[in-house]
Formats: structure tokens, sequence, C-alpha cells
């Protein structure tokens, strides 16, 4: 029988004790993963406030505050082509408390027109879910004598380099769209950047900018006033909300597509968990009623999908907006 004191005995239960107590800790570990969130989620939105971003995130952000009990809080951070945006997530701490709205041209643009931003939007960040699909919309001023896209191409044409047009920012939605359609159609119209949607809507609202093209949250309240005139949709078919308008398409422009798209990056680095957690919270909010029916009144296609399909979604976006970066020759504001 061997001595109770003896050093074989009191190492087997050292190794014993270290076991439980490495269990313990794994165990604390786990939890306090798990007991995400306990305190509240920064949501930043690299946009002035007004804008399509900001209606979608606060749509979400009230529910997963309800849904999770830690409030979620919009922290809108405009300009620099949404790059100051991204450094302050770069510069926060990978354990979910920082997100950020992410969308084209923060994820498919920017790579492309500001190389030396100091992160890699596909190594430094992670996606977590694609939250909304929204229409863009192409509008007038209600004064420019334009009532649908062929009469407008003839306006501009007639004018060459005299009209202008508004959007969020360099590398926003509404520029690329932009660029998109003078592609296609050949129009000369001049780009003037704000630091997002709602500065430049209060422009165009006043006659000071003649087109702009934003998602349908900011703008349709606006076309039902008679403010603005929607003379084209982006999408490949008509929307409900404006049956009447027509898509580029429709307009002889074959394969012609533009939609805003908004979802949520977080760190890489943040525990898998986590991130599983939030992307499960944000499919449940984007089925609540409220959101339902708010996507239903703009025309709006919900997201919610797991991780793996919002990277694949952004991977052909990145390869199909480069040709339209490099043929606009857009560059940094």
């Amino acid at each position: 029988m061997q001595d109770p004191q003896s050093p074989l005995i009191a190492r087997r239960d050292y190794l014993k004790w270290m076991g439980a107590a490495g269990l313990a800790a794994t165990g604390v570990s786990a939890h306090a993963q798990s007991a995400w969130p306990n305190k509240p989620i920064r949501w930043i939105i690299p946009f002035a406030p007004g804008g399509t971003s900001s209606i979608v995130a606060r749509g979400i952000a009230a529910q997963l505050t309800k849904q999770l009990g830690a409030s979620f809080v919009i922290d809108n951070k405009g300009g620099g082509g949404g790059v100051p945006a991204m450094q302050e997530l770069h510069r926060a701490p990978a354990d979910g408390y920082t997100i950020v709205m992410s969308h084209i041209g923060l994820m498919a643009v920017n790579p492309l027109i500001y190389p030396d931003s100091g992160y890699d939007v596909n190594k430094d960040f992670v996606p977590v879910t694609l939250l909304s699909r929204v229409p863009s919309l192409f509008v007038v001023h209600k004064d420019v004598p334009a009532t649908d896209l062929k009469s407008l191409i003839a306006y501009v044409k007639s004018r060459p380099g005299q009209l202008n047009y508004a959007s969020a920012g360099n590398a926003s939605a509404g520029h690329l769209a932009m660029e998109a359609l003078k592609l296609a159609t050949g129009m000369f119209v001049t780009h003037i950047p704000y630091r997002g949607t709602g500065p430049a809507l209060n422009d165009v609202l006043a006659g000071r900018i003649q087109l702009f093209s934003a998602g349908t949250p900011a703008l349709l309240p606006h076309i039902k006033s008679g403010a603005l005139r929607c003379i084209a949709v982006g999408t490949t078919e008509r929307i409900p909300v404006l049956p009447d308008v027509p898509t580029v398409q429709e307009l002889g422009f074959k394969d012609f597509e533009t939609v805003q798209w908004y979802g949520i990056h977080a760190r890489a680095g943040t525990p898998p968990d986590i991130l599983l957690k939030l992307q499960q919270e944000c499919a449940k909010a984007v089925k609540s009623p409220e959101v339902v029916a708010q996507n239903a009144a703009e025309s709006a296609i919900p997201g919610g999908g797991p991780s793996s399909e919002y990277a694949a979604f952004v991977a052909r976006e990145q390869a199909r907006w480069k040709e339209v970066v490099i043929k606009a020759q857009i560059r940094p504001g």
C-alpha cells in the first residue's frame, strides 16, 4: 500500500485538481461569451443621419434591443467614404460590442479606391449577416422638365456638364448607381458628394441639385409629396410601391441592375458563438411584424441568412462593381 504522502499520490492529486480547474475556467470563459450581450452594443453607421442606412439600422436595432435586453446604440460617423467608420471598428476590441453597418461602398468599392486605409476588408473584418436589399431609385427635382428616363437623357445631352447629381459620398450606393447609369446612357452630369443621404437630399429638395439616386426608405415620402419625380428604378422588375415607374432595363438598357444592400460586419477575432448569436437574432428581427411591415412599405428584400451566405454575396459584389469603378474612374473625394 502506497504512503498517502508519497510524491506519486501528491502529483496525481495535483494533476486532477489542475484538470478540474481547467474545466472550470473553460466553463467560466464559455459562460462569459454566452452571456453576451451584457452592456450596450455600438452600431457604427458610416453616413450622416437621415439616409437609408440609418432607417434600416433603427428598425433592426429596436428589435434586437427588445430581443437581447441590451441597447443597440446607433453611432452615425459620416465622411471619408466610410473609411473613418471602418477604422473605428478596426481599433475596437473583437468582443462583439462594436459592429458596423456594411454596404456596397465599404466592402466592394473602398478596397479599390482607398488602398492605404490601414485595414483589409476581407481579413480584418468578418461578415455577420445581410440585413436588407433596397431598390435603388433615380429621381429628379420636380422643376426638371423630364418625366421619364428617355426625356431626361435628351435634356441632359442638350446641356452637357450643366446638371449635377448628389450622392451620400464617394463609393456610396447612390454614387455607384448614378455612375452605372451614366455609363449605360452616355449622360454627362457632375457628381457632388455629401457626407450622407440626409445632407444630399436637403440640397436636392431645395432645387440646388437636379438628380439623385438613393433607396426607397429615404425617397418615397418625397416622391409621394411631389417634391421629387421618380423616373426609373434600378431593380430588374418593377417594385410594388411604385408600380407605374419602369425599370432601367425596360427602357432598353439590357442587364442594368443596381440595388442598395446593408448588412453587419464585426472585427475579425470576435468569438464565433457571439457572431452566431448575433446572426440568429438578426434573422429573428427581420421576421418581426414591425420590420416585415417596414420592408413591405419600401419594397425591400429582407436578409438574415448565415454569415457564409453573406460572405459569398459580398465576394460577388466585389467582382461585379470592379468594372464600374475602373470605367467610371471613381476616385477618393
